[in-house]
């Protein structure tokens, strides 16, 4: 299993007595939060029940979440850069841009409680400038669970990357409050405008874990969300496909791609964003390729390529956030390059 963050307890033990004596405030807050790694496959099979297949991929999935929950804690704990950031950065390759997720929720949580040092911003304008979209997913993660105005939040970050945010606040919707998001299909109702796409995106990218990355779960959960909702949720899938742990091979990957049918340039676009993440962080990985050379028949690095020329020169929209604008053109690429075109299928940009 590849290495995360040192376990926050096991961080305690090395701060010798004075630490047992005094509880640190990840070990306040875990019983409030009860947040754990465990929790996910937990809730995944409250959904869908025993299932063997999911069992099979959350012992793929398991070091993702691991990291995601271990990092998280260890931040609360050690949020200067100077302990953080070598922790952060001696994880393996594949789940370092996970593990500066956990950071993000972290920085989130401290900067709600304790407001007056703004830990996230200097961070994400700092040594995890090369993460920056993972931090702002983390963030994201953790605003459904503090009184912040989300759109004020939103405001105060990146207008171009901080739909991000939404993101993460969308895929912790989807996976602890499935009941009212998922099978009941609500946006929460403070969210408006662009937010609520941005949303659906990390909703989608939830339902890929949540259901274990079965194309047919996937399928009989999107089928059942209004037609103008589908596209932003199969981008989720894409993203998450592309950048988490790799757990379908080149055969499942085509299946996935034929079962997004008219959303195909949507997959292709969340694809392409976790490319970007990969070429941002400059660490590769082998499902990342894979899931680019199945999808756009080139390697990640060359979507990645693409996908940043583009956001060079976005055409000018005041109706439309930068960001969907520049998903719009992926998925315009896509459209034109892709072979799928000529199959005679309809289509969604």
């Amino acid at each position: 299993m590849a290495s995360s963050p040192t376990d926050h307890t096991d961080i305690d033990l090395q701060k010798g007595k004075a630490t047992a004596m005094a509880p640190t405030l990840s070990t306040v807050l875990q019983p409030i939060l009860k947040l754990s790694a465990d929790k996910f496959p937990e809730l995944a099979a409250q959904r869908f029940g025993a299932q063997e297949d999911m069992d099979r991929t959350w012992q793929a999935f398991e070091p993702v979440a691991r990291t995601l929950v271990d990092t998280f804690y260890f931040t609360l704990d050690n949020p200067g850069h100077d302990r953080l950031v070598p922790e952060l950065d001696a994880v393996d390759e594949e789940l370092r841009g996970i593990a500066y997720e956990g950071a993000g929720m972290g920085l989130m949580l401290l900067d709600t409680l304790l407001p007056y040092k703004k830990r996230l911003p200097q961070f994400v304008h700092g040594p995890a400038a090369p993460y920056r979209c993972l931090v702002y997913i983390g963030a994201g993660l953790v605003l459904p669970r503090v009184p912040t105005n989300p759109h004020r939040f939103l405001a105060r970050q990146d207008p171009f990357l901080r739909w991000l945010v939404m993101d993460g606040y969308g895929f912790y919707a989807g996976f602890f409050s499935w009941q009212h998001t998922v099978e009941q299909q609500r946006i929460p109702a403070r969210l408006r405008g662009y937010a609520r796409r941005g949303f659906d995106q990390g909703l989608g990218r939830s339902l890929w874990f949540s259901t274990g990355a079965n194309v047919a779960r996937i399928i009989d959960t999107i089928d059942v969300f209004p037609q103008e909702r589908r596209g932003d949720l199969w981008s989720g899938i894409g993203l998450a496909c592309a950048y988490a742990a790799g757990v379908l091979d080149r055969e499942a990957i085509g299946v996935l791609v034929d079962a997004s049918a008219r959303y195909r340039p949507h997959l292709a676009a969340g694809a392409a964003v976790a490319s970007v993440f990969r070429a941002q962080s400059g660490l590769t990985a082998p499902h990342t390729d894979l899931a680019c050379d199945v999808i756009w028949a080139t390697d990640a690095s060359e979507v990645a390529r693409m996908a940043l020329d583009l956001a060079e020169d976005l055409p000018r929209d005041k109706t439309e956030p930068a960001y969907e604008l520049w998903r719009d053109q992926i998925r315009r690429v896509w459209l034109r390059d892709s072979t799928a075109i000529t199959t005679g299928q309809e289509l969604d940009a």
